[in-house]
């Protein structure tokens, strides 16, 4: 069972972000704040559960939550500020959108730009250790798997509907054959460079 809180005398915003390894689309992040007595018997990190567990836990995330926010960053971006800059930009965006103010923030990873006035924690794994990060895990990859799979229907050769613009195999060579499009992350490896004997 994961845990309610960090700081159980604080309004805590959970924060993650999904998509930053991708070759395509924007990197997503969702910030939630649950009530303090909030419990779940299987929400955890977005990728351990499958997408039918998701979609589940998305809707009731979303009735459930005291404020939720979901914010992106698009792959322009990207290219102009870095992906890691780009993450904090998408996670201090959703925070911009919470109706509640939170007095503390729990962020996944080790390392956070600090948003002003709010202080921060970072975990290491932290959508398997705390409640309010596995639910923004859980919001932003809901949000942003949709939101590729829709891209998908203007693109259909990179496989966006099943790697969500991850660098897979088909992916990769899509881009050998077709080129990229306006989506891809122009700044990154698109296809591996061939080694010549």
């Amino acid at each position: 069972m994961l845990k309610s809180y960090y700081n159980k005398d604080a309004v805590e915003a959970g924060l993650d972000e999904v998509g930053r390894g991708c070759l395509a689309g924007p990197v997503v992040a969702a910030a939630v704040i649950l009530p303090a007595d909030y419990r779940h018997a299987f929400l955890n990190d977005s990728k351990q559960l499958s997408r039918i567990q998701r979609e589940m836990l998305d809707r009731e995330i979303r009735q459930e939550a005291v404020s939720w926010a979901v914010a992106e960053v698009d792959n322009l971006e990207i290219d102009k500020i870095n992906i890691l800059k780009a993450s904090f930009l998408a996670m201090h965006k959703a925070v911009d959108q919470l109706s509640t103010r939170p007095e503390h923030l729990l962020v996944d990873g080790n390392r956070f730009t600090p948003y002003p006035m709010i202080p921060h924690t970072c975990i290491i794994k932290g959508d398997a250790h705390y409640l309010s990060i596995a639910a923004a895990s859980v919001l932003a990859k809901t949000y942003r798997d949709e939101l590729m799979s829709k891209l998908a229907l203007q693109f259909p050769h990179y496989g966006w509907d099943h790697n969500v613009g991850y660098p897979t195999i088909k992916h990769r060579r899509a881009i050998e054959v077709h080129g990229h499009c306006p989506y891809h992350r122009m700044t990154f490896r698109l296809i591996k460079e061939k080694i010549i004997n």
